[in-house]
């Protein structure tokens, strides 16, 4: 299976997401942001870190590059895709998911291991994980805190769609705690912490990170 990992000018988790790609199994295919083609990959993964510089809002730049037009696309027709830290701001930018990232409550920028509860597995990124499962996974942001009307949050929590969930202090103000969501058909997946980062036991505080990697590439075998 081909999993493309889109390097945007910035980018600073392309090679690490390219890496856990290869760990859990599959084949990582580098996507140039300027490049509108997906080279027929079978899933891609938005990387963390400062795409654009950040300018603006995070990921009001990204959201323009050119391969983010079949990407989006290819999205709403079913194709999975991970946005991780960056990737998931640049996500919500473009309206694959809902919600916004914001500043952190406390002004820093937060690195740290984090403690997450899983509590959907019903999503193409998440399906080899159990429900309710606690995990530990590096997080590192200074825009993290997920916002969102009520309306939405209320919709989000009585769907199912938040995907984890922080456990122990909040690290930056996130709604209801919420560290990653899902959309409505559970292939477009958002979170701020990085498991990419979390795949091997030399590097990783945990290996729990790469339940995201294979069970993406599980799910594609089985289709």
């Amino acid at each position: 299976m081909r999993i493309g990992v889109v390097t945007f000018p910035g980018s600073l988790d392309d090679r690490d997401a390219g890496r856990a790609v290869r760990v859990a199994g599959g084949e990582a295919v580098a996507l140039w942001h300027g490049d509108a083609d997906l080279h027929g990959v079978d899933a891609v993964v938005l990387p963390g870190g400062f795409s654009y510089g950040d300018y603006l809002r995070c990921g009001a730049i990204a959201r323009f590059a050119p391969v983010m037009q079949p990407l989006v696309d290819a999205a709403r027709g079913g194709l999975p895709v991970l946005g991780i830290c960056n990737g998931f701001q640049t996500l919500c930018e473009s309206h694959l998911l809902p919600g916004a990232l914001i500043r952190n409550d406390h002004r820093k920028f937060v690195c740290r291991d984090q403690r997450l509860r899983v509590e959907s597995t019903a999503t193409a990124w998440t399906s080899g994980y159990e429900q309710g499962q606690e995990i530990v996974v590096p997080l590192k942001n200074g825009e993290g805190g997920f916002v969102a009307d009520q309306r939405t949050l209320d919709e989000l929590e009585a769907e199912g769609r938040v995907v984890v969930r922080y456990l122990d202090d909040n690290p930056n103000g996130s709604y209801r705690d919420i560290a990653g969501i899902t959309n409505a058909r559970g292939n477009v997946v958002g979170l701020m912490p990085h498991p990419e980062h979390a795949v091997e036991s030399l590097t990783g505080p945990t290996t729990d990170g790469l339940g995201f990697f294979t069970s993406v590439l599980e799910g594609l075998i089985r289709a």
